[in-house]
């Protein structure tokens, strides 16, 4: 990365700040003058200790943030006040994270939709009516229909919420299900195996109701 800076003309700290302060932000950790000298290649490291002194300042009269030294560099960091205000937003997501039963039926769901709970459980092994009621809650799957078999099951798909949870643009944009299988750390299932086609479904309103072919999916572009 190189600034641009032209060679002999002076650095004014105002010209740099911004810089600085997006080179700090996302820095995993504290960047020292040195380092941020060698990122910009052109204002010398007095300039650049100048800018981080107003820059400073500036945090200290805003609230909210504060720009700290830390190990001999800079880092952007919340107030200490502020604490029990951040830690409840770390509680939330912590509350909010998904278990790995949930992450592998939610991968099946993602894959084989329109899906009935009872196909869910014969595929993962294991009763899946209590995690589907969980990503219903997060609203990352919905009812979409019931299958014309005994008993018109419901029948299950993934949401806008679910895209939008996991950056996809659609469900073209899925991963290889052997790829998916290996980030949660679980077997491909068979009836998962590659080769199998994601079915696009509308995202808004429900779908037609299938029959009892297990094959069958009802027709639809996601929109």
């Amino acid at each position: 990365m190189t600034a641009a800076f032209g060679p002999g003309q002076p650095s004014m700290p105002d010209d740099l700040k911004p810089i600085l302060e997006a080179l700090i932000f996302a820095s995993p950790g504290p960047l020292t003058p040195e380092a941020l000298s060698e990122l910009l290649d052109g204002p010398p490291k007095e300039d650049i200790e100048r800018a981080l002194e107003a820059l400073q300042a500036e945090y200290e009269q805003r609230g909210g943030l504060q720009m700290v030294q830390v190990a001999g560099g800079y880092q952007i960091c919340t107030r200490p006040e502020l604490h029990e205000w951040v830690r409840r937003l770390f509680h939330q997501h912590a509350k909010q994270r998904l278990s790995v039963q949930a992450l592998e039926t939610l991968a099946v769901i993602a894959y084989k939709q329109p899906i009935t709970s009872a196909e869910i459980a014969e595929i993962r092994g294991v009763n899946a009516s209590g995690v589907v009621g969980t990503l219903l809650d997060r609203q990352l799957v919905k009812v979409i229909g019931r299958k014309q078999v005994v008993g018109r099951p419901f029948l299950y798909a993934t949401t806008r919420e679910f895209l939008n949870q996991f950056g996809l643009s659609d469900l073209n944009d899925l991963p290889k299900v052997e790829e998916m299988a290996e980030a949660l750390g679980m077997e491909v299932p068979s009836a998962l195996a590659a080769g199998e086609s994601v079915q696009s479904l509308p995202l808004d309103g429900p779908a037609p109701e299938t029959s009892g072919d297990p094959g069958s999916t009802p027709s639809g572009q996601v929109h």
